[in-house]
């Protein structure tokens, strides 16, 4: 993979000395330096379900000597206190924690993002900003891989973890097509494969490894070796036709979606600035559907209980045609309520993906907790 345009000036060379005693190296600022050898200086990862373990790991296995500064985005609820930083660097020998916003970017230092806030890159530093959330969360995996790319070009390494649905497939596009290097956790090994199998399915990536094997896949493309040679890779799709006005509504604020394809991989976004990868917005889709379904079933039951009311008061009131017309439409309100209940139960599998994204969130709360 080589460098995109002319080097332009030297890397600023910087150094202190970090409470933990190890010397870090700023890395250089400017979005435009390139590496003559082939190093790259910025490591991204991006994690959801499933994916506290595999940090961990990857935590544990990366080296001291690391010439890199990480960057990390694992989704979280917004009210979550997010303790990550100190569950890595207790579990590897790199300085970890949580990215304040103008953070210097350093080699051998990793930055967690935080609950409710975007993670991006501005030339050397970190901003933690108050965006539109994009395939439904905030921090989000694909604003991070863009700001890298954008920042520093072909000198990333971007790295998809477990998780489900499909957020940083974009984002990993974008920093193929700059020229960075693109890794994946093989959706065999991954707890929730969704995030790796659709960065594998839209970006023809670099190296396919599992957990074990990240690491040491990371420093090699940071020194700017090859990926291993047992390492599979995919040839692209074709792009998708741009600019279609697409009819569907933005699932936060009902604005109309336009379809953006971005290095390859379809998005949609709305004015504000929403965006969605496929499989998240029909996710979120299908949430507005079982809530339509839901308020159906409750107009349904209240109808019922108005015209039985009605059916009662008819009685009593010596009108017996009146009573049975209020009571037949009673029982057939009854009947689509019971409908749309059967029509509900086929959605139980979106219900159960939520709830088993939950329990992750639940496990990564208790390890917090333990820390």
């Amino acid at each position: 993979m080589g460098a995109r345009g002319a080097a332009q000036g030297s890397l600023t060379n910087r150094w202190c000395q970090p409470s933990t005693g190890r010397t870090l190296f700023i890395v250089g600022e400017g979005q435009n330096h390139e590496h003559a050898d082939g190093r790259r200086d910025l490591v991204v990862i991006g994690a959801s379900a499933g994916g506290v373990e595999t940090l961990i790991q990857v935590a544990r296995d990366l080296p001291t000597d690391l010439r890199a500064a990480v960057c990390i985005v694992l989704h979280i609820a917004p009210g979550s206190p997010s303790m990550l930083g100190r569950i890595l660097s207790r579990a590897g020998r790199l300085p970890c924690r949580s990215a304040r916003d103008g953070d210097r970017l350093r080699d051998g230092e990793i930055l967690v993002g935080t609950p409710d806030h975007h993670l991006a890159i501005e030339e050397s530093h970190v901003r933690l900003t108050v965006g539109p959330r994009e395939n439904g969360h905030r921090p989000a995996i694909d604003v991070l891989f863009r700001s890298a790319a954008r920042a520093f070009d072909s000198r990333v390494v971007g790295v998809v973890l477990s998780g489900t649905r499909d957020d940083g497939a974009a984002g990993l596009a974008v920093i193929k097509a700059n020229g960075g290097a693109t890794i994946v956790q093989d959706p065999h090994d991954a707890m929730y494969p969704g995030m790796p199998a659709s960065a594998i399915a839209n970006v023809a990536v670099d190296a396919i490894v599992p957990s074990t094997l990240v690491a040491s896949t990371i420093a090699a493309m940071v020194k700017g070796d090859d990926p291993p040679p047992d390492a599979r890779a995919k040839d692209p799709e074709p792009d998708p036709p741009a600019g279609e006005k697409a009819r569907v509504i933005c699932p936060e604020c009902g604005g109309v979606l336009t379809e953006r394809p971005e290095a390859g991989v379809l998005q949609w976004q709305c004015r504000v600035g929403h965006r969605y990868s496929p499989d998240t917005l029909v996710d979120l889709q299908a949430d507005d559907v079982e809530g339509a379904l839901w308020a159906a079933i409750r107009t349904l039951a209240d109808r019922a209980v108005l015209l039985e009311r009605m059916a009662r008061q008819s009685e009593e009131r010596g009108q017996p045609r009146s009573a049975r017309r209020f009571r037949r439409q009673a029982e057939a309100a009854s009947e689509q309520a019971e409908i749309v209940r059967q029509a509900l139960s086929i959605a139980a599998g979106s219900t159960l993906r939520r709830i088993l994204d939950n329990d992750e969130q639940d496990r990564l709360r208790d390890q917090e907790g333990a820390a």
